[in-house]
């Protein structure tokens, strides 16, 4: 076990937890990051125009200013996933596959995992033809047809994106018009290798090492089947918060999401929560950077409550 005690552990290194161990570091406190990857869902993103101070950026590029701004400052990384969190007096056991930390205070900032088709082959052909990041696997498909399977901002996306790789892109939705952006679902409308599938649905994945095709219906029913011969597939139908691990311990809601106060205080003191994860109700790298700066400003104030010899350094807050 690691002995260190740290004055903060944020779990996730999305926009929340980068933007949480950037104040937390920036007060002096000894912070460690851990996370399976760097950037979260941002990451993942090919091109962003609504991020204050740039036109257009792409995911990674952003969540690297992130990480070296939370860096600079003396912020820790442990990669890997965490299994539990134990209270032990004073402190916080952070259990992960590899080791257990001590911390003082806890930020969650992991974000949202994508949601699955849950359809016949989607498990067996996930990394060979069924991705959930257009981001990072699009470059595999070029001159290639792929489908991309949703109807919200994050399909559009990477349909777009796709389009300009593959020679032929299909869309299917399961409704007869999308949820995005305006400005996205004309751009989708415009592009000539897009070909639009409404009201229709993926019902089974097939293929032998790889994705060969798909079978498609109509939605609900699943009717008027026909199989799509396709060289990959995207799945990009929303997200949910995985917090089963957490349900002894902290409040969530109905959909899975950790319940947090105005200052993302959990119902445990001590731990906190920012970002797509919690009840907010909009999820964008805005509002989740703007969360997880409140959520290590409050961890800081946590901290002075209980007489602990901190530093007045760092970013100004409420007393």
């Amino acid at each position: 076990m690691n002995n260190k005690i740290y004055d903060t552990i944020i779990i996730g290194a999305g926009a929340a937890g980068l933007t949480a161990a950037l104040y937390t570091a920036r007060r002096m406190l000894k912070t460690l990051i851990i996370s399976r990857d760097i950037g979260g869902q941002t990451a993942t993103t090919s091109e962003i125009e609504n991020y204050p101070g740039f036109e257009t950026i792409d995911g990674i590029a952003l969540m690297t200013k992130f990480k070296k701004q939370a860096e600079k400052f003396g912020t820790q990384f442990v990669t890997g996933p965490v299994t539990k969190i134990k209270k032990e007096k004073d402190l916080f056991k952070i259990i992960t596959t590899t080791d257990n930390y001590l911390a003082r205070t806890v930020i969650l900032g992991f974000g949202l995992s994508e949601r699955e088709l849950e359809v016949p082959g989607e498990k067996e052909f996930k990394g060979r033809g069924v991705s959930y990041c257009a981001t990072c696997d699009a470059p595999l498909y070029k001159n290639k047809v792929v489908a991309v399977v949703g109807g919200g901002n994050a399909a559009l996306d990477a349909a777009e994106l796709l389009s300009k790789i593959a020679n032929q892109v299909y869309l299917i939705h399961r409704r007869d018009k999308f949820s995005g952006e305006q400005i996205l679902i004309e751009r989708i409308n415009q592009t000539k290798n897009i070909e639009l599938i409404l009201t229709s649905q993926v019902l089974e994945i097939k293929g032998d090492d790889k994705i060969k095709s798909i079978i498609i219906g109509n939605f609900p029913n699943g009717e008027n089947k026909k199989e799509l011969t396709i060289d990959g597939l995207f799945v990009e139908i929303g997200n949910i918060a995985k917090t089963e691990w957490l349900r002894d311990l902290l409040k969530l809601n109905d959909r899975g999401e950790i319940v947090i106060t105005a200052d993302c205080e959990t119902n445990v003191p001590g731990i906190f929560a920012a970002g797509d994860v919690t009840n907010i109700t909009y999820k964008q790298i805005v509002i989740s950077a703007g969360e997880g700066a409140k959520a290590a400003l409050q961890a800081y104030r946590y901290l002075q409550s209980k007489n602990l010899d901190l530093k007045e350094v760092g970013d100004w807050g409420k007393r």
